[in-house]
């Protein structure tokens, strides 16, 4: 069978060899690697730019990047007919090369997120160390502990003011030098779209801008919603353990903090909701305008067979909907969280309608393929490249992000920053 035919239909006039190529793991892709750059973005909005009220948040979204890192490579190893090769990308790079590029930038960011949590995390990981040598009888697992934070350090046990002042200016430099990066990151996604000539759907300059506006939308929501899931998880244990321990914080104390943090963060994620929306209209006003020969074909995909996904699901759901929630006055946790999750599906659904939108006619522009998610595996590649695939992409971020916060705990640690 050939790689597409299990899952595309055609209608009208299509050319025997065309299917959709391009699965759910390319809509993955870009969506991933948006999120890494997007919860990168809002911790260097604390580290860079001194906004104080996102202190608590910038941590969370620093190390949410790093669990997340991996899992932009993800998609890409299982859409791979043989994934035993993208390892070349890593091992050879290649300055010609647009793909190539992906190695060289995912390298060069993945060192930086790797150096700026070791700064901005120094101070605990020495405490731990402290702490854990003073312990005259060690249970098992503190003797791993000890070994594991001993490592880390990396033998720098200085905690001098001088020292820590140090660290603080490392870390802003970082994050100075990482926001490019993480933009080029995922702007090179856009750009690999945004160049294809062949395409008249993702052939446009702003492709690339698109992407990364989009890409700081969807990691500030991600980064809310997943702040929202942890803090409410911790009031529920801590309203547990209160019962034996009255001097740990309270649900209310904790509740206000939260509510707090999210408030600010929903201000700078409508911003840049603002900022993506603009820029995504004005392409869609542009291409409208400017009616070049492909447009016929173009209309009758975005205002014919996508118009649901487009304008209800993307446009509506995605972003008026959210919009109005967060601008409504006296925002709760609930909205937030609704508003949130909203985002991140129009978000996702802008990569949909890019990736699945610009294979579904076919290029005798008479024809059109539609893309059918495959629900039930019968086999590797539709398990890959249906449901159950994206889901595992989906999961595995949060799996990271448990056993990175049993190392490196992102609430309630000592901050010298």
């Amino acid at each position: 069978m050939v790689h597409g035919e299990a899952w595309t239909l055609k209608e009208f006039f299509v050319y025997p060899n065309e299917y959709i190529y391009w699965s759910i793991q390319i809509v993955m892709y870009p969506f991933m690697t948006g999120l890494v750059a997007g919860a990168f973005v809002l911790s260097s909005l604390y580290h860079v730019f001194g906004v104080k009220q996102l202190k608590d948040i910038a941590r969370f979204s620093l190390v949410f990047s790093l669990a997340l890192l991996p899992v932009a490579m993800m998609p890409l190893m299982l859409h791979l007919q043989q994934p035993q090769r993208g390892i070349y990308v890593m091992m050879t790079p290649h300055f010609t090369s647009a793909i190539a590029a992906f190695g060289i930038v995912f390298t060069t960011y993945a060192m930086i997120v790797l150096s700026e949590i070791w700064f901005v995390y120094r101070q605990y990981i020495v405490e731990m160390v402290l702490d854990l040598r003073e312990k005259r009888r060690r249970k098992p697992l503190d003797s791993v502990r000890l070994a594991l934070y001993s490592v880390l350090s990396m033998g720098a046990m200085d905690l001098s003011p001088e020292a820590l002042h140090k660290d603080e200016r490392a870390v802003g430099i970082l994050a100075g030098i990482g926001i490019p990066v993480a933009c080029f990151l995922h702007g090179y996604a856009g750009f690999i779209f945004g160049s294809v000539k062949a395409n008249a759907l993702w052939m446009t300059p702003l492709m690339p801008v698109i992407f990364i506006c989009s890409a700081v939308v969807s990691g500030i929501a991600l980064c809310i919603v997943t702040y929202i899931i942890v803090m409410e998880l911790r009031k529920l244990i801590l309203a547990w353990k209160r019962k034996n321990n009255p001097r740990l914080p309270s649900s209310e104390e904790i509740k206000s903090a939260e509510i707090h943090t999210v408030t600010i963060t929903a201000k700078y994620l409508i911003m840049f909701m603002v900022l993506a929306l603009t820029l995504e209209l004005l392409d869609l006003i542009f291409r409208n305008y400017t009616a070049v020969k492909s447009w016929d074909i173009l209309r009758s995909v975005i205002y014919e067979k996508d118009f649901f996904k487009i304008f209800i699901l993307q446009y509506g759901l995605g972003n008026i909907v959210p919009f109005i929630i967060f601008l409504l006055p006296g925002l709760t946790i609930r909205r937030a969280l609704l508003g949130g999750l909203l985002v991140l599906m129009g978000v996702f659904m802008m990569r949909w309608n890019v990736v699945i939108g610009g294979q579904a006619f076919s290029a005798s522009f008479s024809g059109f393929m539609e893309y059918q998610l495959p629900i039930w595996p019968d086999n590797m590649e539709t398990f890959k490249e249906g449901l159950f695939g994206a889901l595992t992409v989906i999961i595995t971020p949060f799996v990271l992000f448990f056993c990175v916060t049993r190392v490196l705990p992102v609430i309630g640690v000592k901050d010298s920053h």
